[in-house]
Order: structure tokens, then C-alpha cells, then sequence
């Protein structure tokens, strides 16, 4: 991958591979969604680099990561993230950016980690256990079907390429958003076996996501590092879910809509995440 450089860590029960590019100062870490990879930062990867040192895994048992069979709650997947970037690659402090499953991993590990967290990007999803719902009332139907013991897996087999497609095609605001270069890329990593589980075992995973997140609440109170939180404005994009979610775990919290974008925000409107991201995290504390 021209953009960036590809890399493999071997951290305990899973091998990461993450993406790396630039040299700069500071990291930023970027946290990709479903049914996406690493790929999905390509666009935004460069404009970040420029600027900062960029590391953007894929997550435990998707892309070119190994797949265990366990260990797909999100405080899990956050240790992976942290193993990676602290213990391996000996990063103290960090910016740190998620979209969709990223963003409640990133918010996993900012409260596992705050005082290495500089500042956080939450971009199109809603935090499990917030007080709202996650699933917008079943409008995101496949959320209690991916939940389903063993039957998902059962009707997606031989039929990956169909599934990932509907969401490409009904998820974006523009059917073309997601262009058939990255479909296949996906394609390459989604049809290994056993990677439809692991993305099957992020949505079961989500009752515990839900009570470590409230636990954490119920004891430390909201996040206090600044927060950034958008959403798509249009089709199945977050909208001002985002924002509302996100203030509701966290007390610093800016951002809005982004317009004229569904739910890929990476693919659909990187220009505009790009400078978002830049100028957020940018920003430099009043004294």
C-alpha cells in the first residue's frame, strides 16, 4: 500500500497488523469500523502524516489480523490497541481516532487509559450503554440478526461478497461511495474463514461492551479530555446521534454533522474528516 507502510506485532493470543506512516512528533491512532479495515483510512492516512506520526491497526480477527476465538468485547480489543501502541511501539501519548465498532474500542481505551489519550474522535456511532439506543429503534436491523447464534454465519456463507455489498450500496449516501478497488480489498480479508465470526462477535459482544461502559460511569463519572463526535447527515449516517451519544459519557465534547455523508465516512467525505481531525487535533490547551 503506497499510502502507508504494512507491519505486523505479535501481542500475546493475536498477531495486529497495522498500517504505518510519517514522522512526526506526536501519533495519532486511527481505529477503523465494520465491515471495513485499515483500508478505509487510505485517503486521510496522507493528509495526517504530513503532521503527525499515523499507526491504524486492523482490529482483532479483521483485515490481516489473526482471528482467536475469543476476546471481542471492546475492553479486549482496546488492550490489543494499547498492547500495540505502548508496549510494542513504546507510545506514552497519543491522539486517537474511531469509526463505527473503532469508535466504542477507542472509548474502551480511553477509559482504560486516559492519562495517555491526548484528545478523541468518535465518527459516525453512539457508545453502548450511553442511556440511548444503539440500534435507532431496529432502523439498524442487522444488529439483533448478527447477535443470532450461528445462524448469520450458516446464511453468509459463499455469500460474503452479497452481504458486504448491501451495506456499501444502502449505508452510503451515494450507492457508488464505497468504488469496486476497495470492495475488493475488503472482499480479501471479509472471505477468510473465520472473519465473519469475528465480525459477528462484536454485535454479541455487546452486553458486556454496555456494563463495563456503564460500570465505568457509574464510577468515574464522563470522560474530561476534549471530545470530537460526527456524524453523516445523510441515509444511514449517525446524524446528530453522534454528538448527543457522546455527550452523555463525556463532559468536553464539540462537533456536529457531516454533510452530505453516510455512514463510510472515510470514503465519502475525507477531505472534510481530514481537516476536522487536523484542526482538532491541533488545538492547543488554554494555560
Amino acid at each position: 500500500m503506497e499510502f502507508a507502510k504494512s507491519n505486523f506485532a505479535e501481542l500475546g493470543d493475536v498477531i495486529v497488523h497495522y498500517l504505518s506512516a510519517g514522522e512526526g512528533p506526536e501519533t495519532v491512532v486511527l481505529l477503523h469500523g465494520i465491515p471495513q479495515t485499515s483500508y478505509e483510512w487510505r485517503y486521510i492516512i496522507p493528509r495526517l502524516a504530513e503532521r503527525y506520526r499515523v499507526i491504524a491497526p486492523d482490529l482483532r480477527g479483521l483485515g490481516d489480523t489473526s482471528r482467536p476465538a475469543t476476546g471481542y468485547d471492546k475492553k479486549t480489543v482496546a488492550s490489543d490497541v494499547w498492547s500495540l501502541v505502548h508496549d510494542h511501539l513504546g507510545i506514552n501519548q497519543f491522539y486517537l481516532a474511531g469509526h463505527d465498532w473503532g469508535g466504542p474500542v477507542a472509548f474502551a481505551l480511553t477509559t482504560q487509559h486516559q492519562e495517555a489519550v491526548k484528545r478523541l474522535a468518535i465518527l459516525d456511532v453512539v457508545i453502548p450503554g450511553d442511556g440511548g439506543d444503539f440500534s435507532q429503534n431496529g432502523r439498524r436491523w442487522h444488529h439483533a440478526f448478527y447477535r443470532t447464534l450461528d445462524l448469520p454465519e450458516a446464511l453468509s456463507l459463499g455469500r460474503e461478497e452479497l452481504v458486504l455489498d448491501w451495506f456499501f450500496d444502502h449505508y452510503g449516501y451515494l450507492p457508488n461511495c464505497i468504488s469496486m478497488e476497495a470492495r475488493q480489498e475488503y472482499y480479501r480479508t471479509y472471505k477468510k474463514p473465520g472473519a465473519f465470526r469475528a465480525m459477528f462477535e462484536y454485535y454479541r459482544s455487546m452486553p458486556t461492551d454496555i456494563a463495563d461502559n456503564q460500570a465505568y460511569i457509574e464510577k468515574e463519572g464522563k470522560l474530561s479530555l476534549p471530545v470530537l463526535a460526527l456524524g453523516g447527515d445523510k441515509s444511514f449516517g449517525r446524524g446528530k446521534d453522534a454528538i448527543e451519544s457522546l455527550r452523555r459519557v463525556a463532559s468536553d465534547v464539540r462537533g456536529g454533522l457531516i454533510p452530505n455523508s453516510g455512514h463510510w465516512i472515510g470514503e465519502e467525505a475525507p477531505d472534510f474528516i481530514s481537516e476536522q481531525l487536523l484542526a482538532f487535533f491541533g488545538e492547543r490547551e488554554s494555560s
